[in-house]
């Protein structure tokens, strides 16, 4: 196996595993081997431990850092402040990829950013879709209300009416109240309740250009 014939086979997949090399190396030693070699070699950069993708100059297209995030931690889906900001629903800028999984919490860093794992129950682990990123890669991110009540249901003190207006939420024509309102009932958690006729009072006032004295 050498390294050309590899470039050929997984450039086109942004990030990979070391069983992506079992099907061309003579066995899981070998495969082991050469991954070190070639990230010794800079030829291929480890996001984590079994996470690869290829240097950039062997890349033809830059993983997206949302799709790094699902191959990192493959149980996971992008929420929380980085999908609300996808959406534009909040004003912020989010620097850190942040994920829901069911697995324990872990914050890694790479060449293509910051990544934090947040979990949940495995009950709550739904309220995702696999969205396309780029023209050619796809990853598993929070719908909009899902990402909202992700941040909610996860955050100290937040089913507050205080708290839900300092998220500065905006663009609010994307958030289905009757979705909300479903997602809600199904968690069914005493915290979201309490925090849903809040959203739902920013929701109308926004859509109907009204603001409060």
């Amino acid at each position: 196996m050498n390294f050309q014939e590899f470039v050929t086979n997984l450039a086109s997949i942004p990030v990979f595993k070391i069983e992506h090399l079992y099907a061309v190396a003579d066995n899981p030693q070998q495969a082991q081997r050469k991954i070190t070699e070639w990230i010794q070699a800079g030829k291929v950069i480890q996001l984590r431990p079994g996470v690869y993708s290829l240097a950039p100059s062997y890349q033809l297209e830059y993983p997206h850092s949302y799709v790094v995030a699902n191959q990192m931690v493959q149980a996971s889906y992008v929420s929380l402040q980085t999908a609300l900001s996808n959406y534009d629903l909040i004003p912020e800028y989010v620097p850190v990829v942040v994920s829901i999984t069911t697995c324990r919490p872990e914050k890694w860093h790479n060449l293509y950013g910051h990544f934090n794992y947040e979990q949940i129950e495995s009950a709550i682990f739904f309220g995702f879709e696999y969205r396309q990123v780029t023209q050619t890669q796809w990853a598993f991110v929070a719908t909009p209300e899902k990402a909202l009540l992700d941040l909610i249901y996860l955050t100290p003190d937040s089913d507050k009416e205080q708290y839900i207006r300092t998220l500065r939420l905006q663009n609010l024509d994307q958030l289905n109240i009757r979705l909300l309102t479903a997602f809600v009932e199904r968690i069914n958690t005493l915290k979201l309740k309490r925090a849903l006729p809040h959203i739902i009072q920013v929701i109308k006032e926004e859509l109907t250009d009204y603001k409060p004295l």
